[in-house]
C-alpha cells in the first residue's frame, strides 16, 4: 500500500499538537475539547460519553468494531505543601520517580490559574551533597519547586494552589528531520494521532469500510478503568491502538507497528490476531508480533467491566516508554495502513 506524502506530515501534526495538549488522567476537558471541534470541522458526529470519553462514528454498517486509543497521560497531583513552599507531589498513573527528575511541569489550579514549575531532587546538587547519586528517587526525595517567589506554605496558598490540583509534566517535543518523534505522552498519543489521521482518510479518500466502525478515545486509562465503560452497546470487536512496546527480546521497534499476541492480561483473540498478521504481510508492512509482560490495555478493561467482545492490540513501536519516549514516522504509518487494510479493503 502507497500513501501520499502527506499523510505523513498529517500524522506527525496530529501527533504534534495532541502532545502539546496538558491530559494526565482526570484533567482531559481540554484535549476533549479539541477532538471534539476536530472532528465536527471534518464533518463527523462525535460525542462524549458520561464519563468523558469522545466516541466518533466512522461509518460503515454491520460488524460494528471499536478502535480504542487513550488521550490521558501520566501526571502528578499536588500532595502537599510544604513549610518552605515546595510542593509535595503523587503520581497520577505508573512512573519511577527517576522518570521526572529534572522535568519542567505545570501546575493547573482550581480556579484556573496555571504557574510553571521544575520536579527536583531534595538534595540536587553535588556541590554539596555527596550522595546525590546514591538517593532513592520517590516522592518524599523528589518535589516540585515552583517558578514563583515563595519561601513559605502561606505563600503558595496565596497563589490558589492547593491540595488535589493537577500538576503536567511539559512534553518537550521534538521532531527530527530523519523522521524520529521524541515526546513525553505518546503513550498514547501517537496512536491517537493516528486514528485522527484515518478519520480524515475515509473522509478525504471517500472510503466506505467494510463495517461499522467507532473510534473511542478514552480519558483514564492510566490509571485502569479507560475502557470500562462508553463502548457502543452493538460493539462485537474491540482493538485497542496503542503503544507498541521495545525492549529485552521483543522484536519491535520505532518503525514498526506492534501487534500484540498476549500480555500480563493475558493472550488477545485468535482470530483477530492471526488477521491482523495476515494484513500485514499482504501489505508488506514492517511489523512485528510480540509479548508485553508488563502491559495492559483498554479492552482489557472493558473485557473486567464485563463487555462481550473479541479483542486486538496494536501499536506503533513506543522507545522508553513512560519516560521521554520515541517512536518514528515510519511506525505511525504502518499503523495507519494496518488500520485501513484492516477494515477497508
Amino acid at each position: 500500500m502507497i500513501l501520499d506524502n502527506k499523510w505523513q506530515n498529517n500524522i506527525r501534526e496530529n501527533v504534534v499538537a495532541l502532545c502539546n495538549i496538558p491530559s494526565p488522567s482526570g484533567f482531559t476537558f481540554q484535549i476533549c475539547d479539541y477532538l471534539l471541534k476536530f472532528f465536527k470541522g471534518k464533518g463527523f458526529e462525535p460525542y462524549q460519553s458520561n464519563k468523558g470519553s469522545v466516541i466518533v462514528p466512522l461509518g460503515g454498517e454491520g460488524n460494528p468494531i471499536v478502535l480504542a486509543a487513550h488521550i490521558d497521560t501520566l501526571g502528578a497531583m499536588v500532595r502537599a505543601i510544604k513549610s518552605n513552599g515546595r510542593l509535595r507531589y503523587t503520581n497520577i498513573g505508573g512512573f519511577p520517580a527517576n522518570n521526572v527528575e529534572n522535568e519542567t511541569c505545570k501546575i493547573h489550579t482550581r480556579t484556573g490559574k496555571v504557574y510553571e514549575g521544575t520536579f527536583y531532587l531534595t538534595s540536587p546538587t553535588v556541590h554539596v551533597y555527596d550522595n546525590v547519586g546514591e538517593v532513592k528517587r520517590d516522592d518524599s526525595t523528589v518535589e516540585v519547586i515552583l517558578d514563583e517567589n515563595v519561601k513559605s506554605k502561606e505563600d503558595v496558598e496565596k497563589l490558589d494552589i492547593s491540595v488535589g490540583d493537577f500538576i503536567s509534566i511539559d512534553p518537550r517535543v521534538k521532531v527530527s528531520d530523519s523522521g524520529f518523534i521524541k515526546s513525553r505522552h505518546l503513550d498514547d498519543k501517537a496512536s491517537a494521532g493516528v486514528l485522527m489521521s484515518l478519520a480524515e482518510y475515509i473522509k478525504n479518500e471517500n472510503i466506505i469500510p467494510q463495517r461499522k466502525i467507532y473510534l473511542l478515545f478514552t480519558n483514564y486509562e492510566e490509571v485502569g478503568h479507560g475502557g470500562c465503560a462508553g463502548i457502543p452497546e452493538d460493539t462485537i470487536e474491540m482493538i485497542s491502538v496503542d503503544m507498541g512496546a521495545v525492549g529485552d527480546d521483543l522484536t519491535t521497534d520505532e518503525r514498526k507497528v506492534s501487534i500484540c499476541a498476549k500480555d500480563s492480561g493475558g493472550p488477545y483473540d485468535y482470530d483477530i490476531v492471526t488477521n491482523l498478521i495476515k494484513t500485514a504481510r499482504d501489505l508488506v508492512l514492517p511489523y512485528a508480533v510480540d509479548i508485553y509482560p508488563r502491559y495492559g490495555s483498554d479492552v482489557e478493561a472493558s473485557l473486567h467491566a464485563g463487555y462481550d467482545l473479541k479483542h486486538g492490540l496494536i501499536g506503533p513501536g513506543v522507545f522508553a516508554s513512560h519516560g521521554y519516549e520515541r517512536t518514528h514516522i515510519d511506525g505511525l504509518e504502518a499503523t495507519l495502513k494496518l488500520l485501513i487494510g484492516y477494515l477497508c479493503k
